[in-house]
């Protein structure tokens, strides 16, 4: 099937309600490896329980709609690889939420060479209709090129050309994907085999969201900052990260916030970092 780009620029994805509790907050923060010394007790205990910011990625999500075969997607082939969110306010322990998305562009970057997909999710507290955050995906549609459309500009890197400024290192559960996925993105490339064999990858692989979260952790603590202080934080997914991988993160100080990228080993997963923290 070919891809039709009219049914996926069209797509009507309505209002998401959803209903979340401290137990959600807590799985999602033991999903990106938190729970390891004193600190990161205010984001598991559910006594004066602290919300990560990028809790919020778990909201209101569309699933896995860009499945659906009138879209004509090569499903088997889609990568998650941008991330971007702006936190507006802060996400209350329990609550409901409410979610609208749309999508914002789909270019294409030719023949054998793939699809760019781009969807923006807007997350508002439903009782007082706070606004809490404003996510922007990015997703790789790599058997899809070649439909006609606007090819798209790539933006210049952030990453200063000099030695880092500060540098911080975590390790993966190697069962981390596992419990990522119980925060709700169950895609099977994340713990079957075959499909993870079927994809190109040797074993399943850790989420891009989970390594996004990582870094939020990592990178606002090597800044002399709390997760919570987070308001804006954006990264490209450059290679794939496995459960069990020690991710090392380079990290400069770039006009009043932190540009970063992550390494496992030699191999650059993470690139373009970009964190900032509430003044």
């Amino acid at each position: 099937m070919t891809i039709d780009p009219g049914a996926i620029l069209a797509h009507d994805f309505g209002e998401t309600r959803q209903r979340y509790t401290e137990r959600d907050i807590i799985l999602y923060a033991l999903g990106l490896g938190c729970g390891a010394g004193e600190d990161d007790l205010p984001f598991v205990f559910e006594t004066d329980l602290h919300v990560l910011p990028t809790f919020a990625v778990t909201l209101a999500s569309p699933g896995m709609w860009i499945r659906a075969p009138r879209f004509g997607v090569d499903f088997t082939q889609l990568v998650h690889s941008e991330q971007r969110a702006w936190f507006h306010n802060a996400i209350p322990a329990n609550g409901e939420i409410i979610g609208t998305a749309r999508v914002v562009a789909l270019t294409d970057r030719g023949i054998g060479k793939g699809a760019v997909l781009t969807v923006e999710r807007n997350i508002r507290d439903a009782a007082s209709g706070l606004a809490l955050c404003t996510l922007r995906q990015t997703l790789l549609l790599r058997g899809d090129g070649g439909f006609g459309g606007t090819v798209p500009e790539r933006a210049a890197s952030g990453i200063p050309d000099r030695t880092a400024d500060l540098t911080a290192s975590t390790t993966l559960s190697p069962r981390a994907a596992l419990i990522y996925r119980l925060s709700g993105d169950w895609n099977p490339l994340h713990v079957d085999p075959a499909m993870a064999r079927a994809a190109g990858f040797n074993r399943p692989i850790m989420h891009g969201l989970g390594s996004y979260g990582i870094a939020a952790v990592a990178v606002s603590r090597a800044a002399g900052a709390s997760p919570r202080d987070i308001k804006q934080l954006a990264c490209r997914f450059s290679g794939v990260v496995m459960p069990g991988d020690s991710l090392d993160f380079r990290i400069w100080h770039v006009f009043g916030a932190f540009a970063f990228t992550a390494y496992v080993g030699d191999r650059k997963v993470l690139d373009d970092g970009l964190l900032t923290l509430e003044s």
